[in-house]
């Protein structure tokens, strides 16, 4: 085996660097020109046509992401094209070639800088990794802390940190810490990747380099040297959906596959690394959602086309919020609930994680166009022989809200010798109302909007007449990922302009 020479500090290093920065370029030309498979299709055995997804690897993390895509190619018939190299190329190379549908890095502050270019859709989880000095087995310089690597005879690889995760990660801290300009200065070597690092510590050539703890466990023949310059530094790895994908959902099928605790998460746990909290695998997941009824205008289009993109079966049950609750109460526990207000979540909460407000609703006062009976307040609907129609205070969100409010205005006993018609939803009194049933109704701002020009509204500006809507995914949903993505989806947004077009008002905080 050829033994790469070391080089030597100061001018070395400085013409070292000037290469490879000036590689980077280049091999985001190479790739440019060598992925032009992307979006074809090959013949699986049975002879159906399946797609072909280009992945953007990180050395780092190459063995693992090559033994999962093994054998999702084997499940699937779908096949994988991997791209290795370090994460700042990869990067650069998808941006440049502007193909690709998945991206995985070394650390997620690629992501972040994907995210400014405006290049990553959504983000899935994969693994943990910290930086550790790595030497040879044995560690026979008995390298203990960097004033060792300072003061003795220690030969040191590092990867450039303009390219690589583990050595901008390294770099960053070094420069918190004072230390990075004396241990540049012992450098002999700037590699491409963290492999060609390990294999230089494996084979001889250097005495130690900054490696992430999977990546020694990974390599045979290597130790690792924790470092008080590097406590408490940890490299997230996700894999993110790029959005030069011309095929989304495929490509989401397979980042959940690696991101699966049963998948692709058992495999990066085996090869050394921490894995994250991830999915159960499903080809095409099954899964279950509460919502209040009055949220179904707001939210539906949003469920659709999260359904259509991520490839996946959600059952919607829309119903008021006290039927929701006692089926919960009863065993019945979804993977999602959306909740008409906080006072309903709040009596199931143990079922679910954090929980987020998404959207607030005001109560109003529903009549007939042109207002026949002159109705202006909610004393108003105590006139004698009126008409009137409420939320069933038991059965939903808007019941109790209402029942509050008159108790607040002090005029529960005069409107309740009107009530003929007590529903679990508002969309049902708006019918009602419709028909000529009834010749008054509080129901939700959002039902108002949705009952078009044949009635007319008037506020109930009372402080506790407004009902606040949180989300949260269920403790016992085997896909809180999934999930949580579907959460983001309702908090976008394109979400929020259909919220605020239904009347609704917008609790998301802005990013």
């Amino acid at each position: 085996m050829n033994k790469r020479l070391p080089m030597r500090a100061g001018r070395a290093n400085l013409a070292w660097l000037l290469f490879l920065t000036s590689i980077v370029a280049i091999a985001a030309l190479t790739v440019f020109l060598f992925v032009d498979f992307h979006g074809k299709s090959h013949a699986a055995p049975g002879g159906a046509a399946q797609p072909t997804l280009l992945v953007y690897c990180a050395a780092n993390v190459q063995k693992p992401v090559t033994s999962i895509a093994k054998d999702y190619e084997k499940e699937t018939g779908a096949k994988i094209e991997l791209q290795f190299g370090p994460s700042q190329v990869l990067l650069t190379s998808a941006q440049v070639s502007k193909k690709g549908d998945l991206y995985i890095p070394s650390d997620d502050s690629y992501i972040g800088i994907g995210k400014q270019k405006d290049m990553i859709a959504e983000v899935i989880p994969l693994a943990r990794q910290s930086p550790v000095l790595g030497v040879k087995k044995g560690n026979p310089k008995n390298i203990q802390s960097l004033q060792d690597i300072l003061t003795g005879d220690v030969r040191l690889s590092q990867a450039n940190p303009e390219t690589a995760a583990i050595g901008k990660v390294v770099r960053s801290a070094l420069v918190n810490s004072g230390n990075w300009d004396a241990i540049k200065a012992k450098t002999i070597v700037f590699q491409a990747t963290i492999s060609d690092v390990a294999n230089d510590i494996k084979i001889g050539s250097v005495d130690a380099g900054f490696l992430y703890d999977s990546t020694v466990r990974q390599f045979e023949g290597l130790d690792m040297v924790k470092m008080p310059q590097l406590d408490n530094l940890v490299s997230a790895v996700p894999v993110a959906v790029l959005k030069s994908t011309i095929q989304p959902t495929e490509a989401l099928r397979f980042a959940r596959y690696l991101g699966a605790s049963d998948k692709g998460l058992a495999t990066f746990k085996k090869m050394g690394f921490e894995v994250a909290d991830g999915d159960v695998w499903a080809q095409t997941p099954q899964l279950n959602m509460f919502a209040g009824a009055m949220l179904r205008p707001a939210i539906e289009q949003t469920i659709q086309a999260f359904e259509e993109r991520e490839g996946v079966k959600i059952t919607r049950v829309y119903n008021g919020c006290g039927i929701l609750v006692s089926q919960m109460k009863a065993g019945q526990h979804p993977d999602a609930y959306i909740a008409c207000d906080t006072t309903f979540m709040n009596q199931v909460a143990d079922l679910y994680l954090d929980t987020s407000d998404i959207s607030s609703n005001q109560l109003v006062i529903l009549v007939p166009k042109g207002n026949p009976h002159n109705v202006k307040s909610l004393k108003d609907l105590g006139m004698p022989g009126l008409r009137v129609g409420v939320g069933h205070e038991k059965q939903c969100a808007l019941g109790a809200l209402t029942k509050r409010t008159m108790d607040t205005v002090g005029v529960t006993d005069e409107i309740t010798r009107n009530i003929k018609v007590q529903v679990p939803t508002g969309d049902m009194l708006v019918n009602e109302l419709r028909t000529d049933a009834l010749d008054a109704v509080i129901v939700y701002i959002s039902n108002a909007a949705a009952a078009g020009d044949k009635v007319e509204a008037m506020a109930i500006d009372v402080p506790c007449a407004t009902a606040i809507q949180p989300m949260g995914v269920g403790k016992e949903s085997q896909y809180k990922n999934l999930m949580g993505r579907l959460m983001d989806q309702i908090k976008s947004e394109d979400s929020k302009r259909r919220f605020q077009a239904m009347g609704f008002g917008w609790k998301v905080a802005a990013p």
